[in-house]
Formats: structure tokens, sequence, C-alpha cells
């Protein structure tokens, strides 16, 4: 009797999940806090790569319609400011500079050839390093914040069998409680987990698509050289 009576007490109450995590165990509370922040951080870098590489695209467009439309590359150097956020302008920028060191329009020999795809090669691979930029950091939570809440609800668990052997009560009363405040830490784990792997997943396909694309302009641009403009 006493036990159906527990057990409709439990039945009856419902805990939304910031009574829930105040209730929780300090441990739970201590991994709760980790995964709230590694999600807010994680917010935090999507929306601003989200604007960062919406800029990148907007000025790429206009910098390959400049760069394929016939302007001059000196006045494209001059202007280079308007695409700031073009990686291929960046990239033009780098081989222009070098170009103008060698004083040479026409008929480039090797030396300085060699030159110019070095160049290229390290304004490429500084780019590449910016768009990747705190990327990793959603990787690194994708795949550990699950394990974080793991923990979370393991430690919680194990507070609640405690409970169990200090009570030596075993019903919904005494169990519930714990597993519920411990499951709120996977909860958490997985809200922080998901987010991230599908936007570190979005902006590393972005990223290979850029790289992708400079190694094209940076061929067309040695070609052209090449070809004397």
């Amino acid at each position: 009797m006493h036990y159906l009576l527990a057990t409709t007490a439990v039945i009856g109450v419902r805990h939304d999940p910031w009574t829930l995590v105040m209730n929780a165990g300090t441990m739970v509370k201590f991994v709760i806090l980790i995964l709230m922040s590694a999600s807010l951080i994680c917010w935090a870098i999507i929306v601003a790569k989200y604007f960062i590489f919406k800029d990148a695209n907007r000025h790429t467009d206009l910098f390959l319609d400049d760069f394929y439309g016939g302007q001059s590359w000196a006045a494209l150097a001059k202007k280079i400011h308007l695409y700031k956020s073009a990686p291929l302008a960046h990239v033009f920028q780098a081989g222009f500079h070098e170009l103008e060191k060698t004083g040479v329009q026409k008929d480039v020999d090797k030396s300085h050839s060699d030159n110019i795809i070095r160049a290229l090669r390290r304004a490429m691979t500084a780019e590449t390093t910016r768009l990747e930029k705190a990327v990793y950091f959603l990787a690194t939570t994708g795949s550990t914040a699950p394990f974080v809440g793991l923990f979370g609800t393991v430690w919680g668990i194990m507070n609640s069998f405690q409970s169990i052997g200090a009570t030596g009560v075993a019903n919904l009363a005494v169990v519930a409680p714990g597993i519920s405040e411990a499951l709120i830490a996977t909860a958490l784990g997985l809200a922080a987990a998901i987010p991230a792997v599908v936007a570190f997943n979005y902006f590393q396909s972005r990223v290979r698509i850029y790289t992708s694309e400079m190694e094209n302009f940076a061929s067309d641009f040695t070609n052209m050289i090449k070809r004397g403009f």
C-alpha cells in the first residue's frame, strides 16, 4: 500500500528541466555547466562563421566578376579592400605583389615564376587557416559532449543507488528523482553535440570548396602570367 502511494505521488509530480538542474548534485551541476558553456561557445562560433562565409561568398562573386571582366590587375590591386572577405582576392594580392617585385610584365623567367607560385601557396594556406579558425572547436564539442553528459548521468545514477542503500527502500519515490536529474546531463550533452557536428560538417564542406577555388584560381593566375596576361 505504501509503495503504491509513493508511486502515485511520483507519477503525479512533473518537474521542469530547470528544477531538475537546480536539484541535481554538485558534480552533475558542474557537468551541466561545462556543457552549457561549450554549447554557448559553439553557437557563437556558428553565428560568427555564418556571417564570415556569407561575406566571403558575396565578395568572391564581386572579385571574380571584376577579375574576369577585363579590369587591369593594377586597378584590382588598388581596390582590393572592396573584396576583403574574399579568399581569392587575398591570393591574387599575394601573387600580384610578388609579380610587381620582379619588375617584369611579360616573359617571366622560371625563378620569378617559382617565387610567384610560392607566394600563391602561402596565401592559400593562410586563407584556409583563417576560414578554419575556431571550426575545430565544433568538432571537439561534437565528439566529447555526449561522453561528458554520459559521465554526469553515470554519476547521478551512482548517487541514486547510494540513496537506495542509505534508505533501504527501492521504489520510484527514491530512484526516479535522481535518475531524472542524471539524464538531464545526457540530454544536454546531445543538445550541445548535434548542432556542433552539423555546423562543423557544413563549414568544412565550404572550406573544401574555397580551397578548390583557390587552387583553380592560382592555376589560372600563373597561366595568365605565362601568356603575358
